[in-house]
């Protein structure tokens, strides 16, 4: 008896596992840069796109074309952001996004 109850315990706690990645989906904001910068290897003009971060992959697009890739990590700051924005280093490469009520960032690798 107690070997069918841990067994069904067992079972229940895989199903769980390997249903949470399912349940996870890619972070998507719209980002607006007033200057041009660097992400990666792409030089993206002033404008409107649209960044998707999945898992360390963050992705670039404007116009439903992918225009840049970039590899990151998820950071938590000690504040809350009051507002989106990108932080953006003195050779015009993009170093991290913040995001408006969160204390965690996506830094870029480069």
């Amino acid at each position: 008896m107690k070997n069918s109850s841990f067994f069904r315990c067992f079972a229940l706690l895989a199903a769980l596992v390997l249903a949470v990645p399912l349940l996870a989906k890619p972070f998507s904001k719209n980002i607006s840069l007033a200057q041009s910068a660097k992400l990666g290897k792409a030089e993206l003009q002033a404008g409107e796109y649209r960044l998707m971060i999945d898992g360390n992959k963050a992705t670039v697009e404007k116009g439903g074309k992918v225009v840049a890739e970039s590899e990151g990590r998820w950071e938590d700051r000690s504040a809350k952001s009051s507002y989106d924005s990108l932080l953006i280093g003195e050779n015009g490469q993009v170093k991290e996004v913040r995001f408006s009520g969160q204390s965690r960032v996506f830094v870029f690798g480069e």
